[in-house]
């Protein structure tokens, strides 16, 4: 029997919306190429490889070009499928170790939440072109372990501005969030997009990781601890983001099968 893989709809609880991950739980590790070739092979923005240890899973995320250190929806992907597949029970937690540390997935009725690590943003001068890459003027931009951090005026820019991918990718930094309050949807507090052409991803539907600088900015501007935030992309998703301060940001999403298959070729 070859390597089962499931692809499972990220941050949503509907069919083809929120962001597409693949997730293949591997009896026994696999080399680091044949895991590119099949994330390039399934062409999805992430795929997910989870190898079994004493109490938790080993967890690798590949774009279709290259490694990435942390993804927050494939992570979701991933204790969906140890849940919904029997991997583990509804009342364990699901433990990840990887290159960003150790995290950790709790099921919470249909929601499930991430522990993740938080990343501060710190204000910066960013080059002139960024304003014309992206199409739009903006009021601030801050920067941090993901790239650019980027302010816009209105929800309206956030979700009509078409960015000139080509161009963003010569920019010294070429991965991008760019943010508003939330103002056409009341029910949210924000709303963001998450531009990656440095890792081969023109736009992210709905990015775990980004939230995680998120989570901090809104909540020193917003004065709330727990947000809800929505992701304007073509396909669009809800993140419930909880932070407290310190070094920890909590995520929650729902997620959805939407097909499994075999790898005929291991």
């Amino acid at each position: 029997m070859g390597q089962i893989i499931t692809q499972v709809d990220a941050f949503t609880n509907i069919p083809f919306a929120g962001n597409p991950a693949a997730v293949c739980v591997l009896p026994t590790p696999q080399d680091d190429r044949w895991m590119q070739n099949v994330a390039q092979e399934m062409n999805l923005s992430e795929t997910a490889f989870l190898v079994r240890q004493d109490d938790g899973f080993n967890l690798r995320w590949f774009t279709p070009m290259v490694e990435v250190p942390l993804c927050g929806h494939a992570t979701l992907a991933s204790a969906h499928v140890l849940w919904s597949e029997g991997h583990l029970s509804p009342n364990e937690a699901a433990r990840f170790y990887t290159k960003s540390g150790v995290l950790i997935a709790k099921l919470q009725g249909e929601w499930i939440e991430l522990d993740f690590p938080v990343n501060h943003s710190q204000e910066t001068i960013a080059p002139p072109e960024l304003s014309e890459a992206l199409g739009v003027p903006y009021k601030s931009v801050l920067q941090n372990s993901l790239g650019y951090l980027v302010v816009l005026e209105s929800e309206d820019l956030v979700r009509q501005m078409q960015p000139n991918f080509q161009f963003l990718k010569t920019l010294p930094v070429s991965d991008v969030i760019v943010t508003s309050i939330a103002s056409l949807d009341l029910n949210y507090d924000f709303v963001s997009r998450f531009f990656a052409p440095g890792v081969g991803i023109n736009e992210d539907p709905v990015t775990g990781a980004a939230h995680c600088c998120l989570a901090p900015f809104w909540r020193d501007r917003l004065h709330k601890d727990e947000l809800l935030a929505y992701q304007a992309s073509s396909r669009g998703g809800v993140v419930k983001v909880r932070y407290t301060g310190g070094d920890r940001v909590f995520l929650a999403g729902q997620a959805v099968t939407v097909m499994r298959g075999e790898l005929i070729t291991v």
